[in-house]
């Protein structure tokens, strides 16, 4: 079943505010999922409580609120959004986009967000006209903001001209339009891999790592969102799926290996899961216990490597194969050293010493390593690590092949 459209609506303080509640009523009964901010210029037109009634949703107000920051951070708010709409629009809020400010949650959002934005202003006629306004809204279409522009009729100040906020009607048409255009992604198969694996002992005890899985499934949600049809393979994890076409739930390297086998050919394979290197060669049938005698010795053997056999496949390899790297020590030299020895196309490597916060943590300092260069990010959330390898993604797929 396909995921419901997610829009996040922002609410600004115009008198036309009335008609985005008719507007989340509109979207709902089409079986969009609406979110909304609520500016405090807004809250003074419309009330938290009538918006959460008809979204059904819990509204935003404050960027620095605890409560709403443990819950949705702005990131997640910003970027678990499909389409972005600002109905109404005020001339003071254009400006304020217009120049890049961050000051409430509101703007703080617009500026983080990747999905596409979409406008509908709402003002007085002379504030339309105004050399000011168009400005703003000259360099707001530059920068690529949609706009649903405002009517001509009768003004809640009494004049009369264009100024009135487009009909709820004809901004789900609009929005609707959006949703429809092709993403960068779309038609694109992407097989990622997530979370450890668990290598049994015996039938208690196991060898495994930290991983959390938060990296892999932020990347399996960024490239989702862009269009790809994404096969996630996981190990363990107390991560919750993102929304992806196919979840397989495995444990051991040996059952991430046949998952990502069955699910080939695709496009791209991001493999982000922290795989065991080795296994007890023979795993005990009976649980041990301290009474059966000193402590055990195992013997072990090499898992399977699985973004080397995805790599170097002589049939069925995707377009772009993606590694990661999880060092200590010389982390950009090994991580090269990595990517030649597997044979991928990228390796994404981090540090995962001690001191670095990466396993289960919600931020990561990457580096990426092609063949012509070594790319160190700065220090970013998990989600924002994502949606920038799912951009660089997209702009490699649209490449001739012999240009990557």
């Amino acid at each position: 079943m396909a995921e419901p459209p997610r829009i996040l609506l922002i609410v600004t303080g115009g008198i036309a505010a009335y008609k985005s509640l008719d507007l989340v009523r509109r979207l709902r009964e089409r079986g969009a999922r609406v979110r909304s901010i609520l500016t405090r210029g807004g809250s003074e037109m419309v009330t938290p409580l009538s918006l959460a009634a008809l979204s059904g949703e819990k509204v935003y107000q404050e960027l620095f609120s605890l409560t709403d920051e443990s819950e949705m951070g702005h990131i997640r708010l910003a970027r678990d959004a499909d389409v972005v709409v600002v109905a109404p629009a005020t001339a003071d809020f254009l400006a304020r986009m217009a120049t890049g400010l961050a000051d409430d949650l509101a703007t703080t959002v617009l500026l983080a967000t990747t999905a596409p934005v979409l406008v509908a202003p709402a003002m007085n006629v002379q504030m339309w006209a105004h050399p000011a306004t168009r400005r703003n809204v000259a360099r707001l279409r530059s920068d690529g903001i949609r706009f649903v522009d405002p009517g001509s009729g009768d003004l809640a100040c009494g004049e009369e001209g264009p100024g009135r906020m487009a009909e709820p009607i004809d901004i789900v048409g609009a929005i609707e339009t959006v949703l429809a255009q092709p993403k960068p992604l779309h038609n694109v198969r992407a097989l990622v891999t997530s979370g450890p694996t668990f290598e049994p002992i015996d039938p208690v005890r196991y060898f495994g790592n930290r991983s959390s899985g938060k990296q892999g499934h932020a990347i399996a949600a960024a490239l989702a969102r862009r269009g790809a049809e994404v096969t996630l393979v996981t190990g363990p994890s107390a991560q919750p799926p993102p929304p992806v076409a196919t979840l397989t739930e495995v444990e051991t390297a040996e059952e991430m290996l046949a998952a990502c086998r069955q699910a080939l050919p695709t496009d791209i394979a991001v493999c982000a899961a922290a795989v065991a290197d080795w296994k007890v060669k023979a795993v005990r049938t009976q649980k041990l216990s301290r009474c059966d005698g000193p402590p055990p010795r195992y013997e072990m053997e090499e898992n399977p490597d699985i973004l080397a056999q995805l790599a170097q496949a002589a049939a069925g390899r995707p377009r772009l194969v993606v590694g990661f790297a999880a060092e200590t020590g010389d982390v950009v030299d090994r991580a090269r050293a990595k990517r030649e020895r597997k044979q991928c196309d990228w390796i994404v490597a981090n540090d995962v010493s001690g001191a670095s916060d990466v396993f289960g943590g919600d931020a990561n300092t990457v580096h990426l390593i092609t063949p012509e260069a070594a790319e160190t990010w700065p220090r970013l959330s998990k989600d924002e690590v994502a949606d920038r390898l799912a951009e660089r993604i997209a702009d490699a797929l649209a490449e001739p092949a012999d240009a990557r």
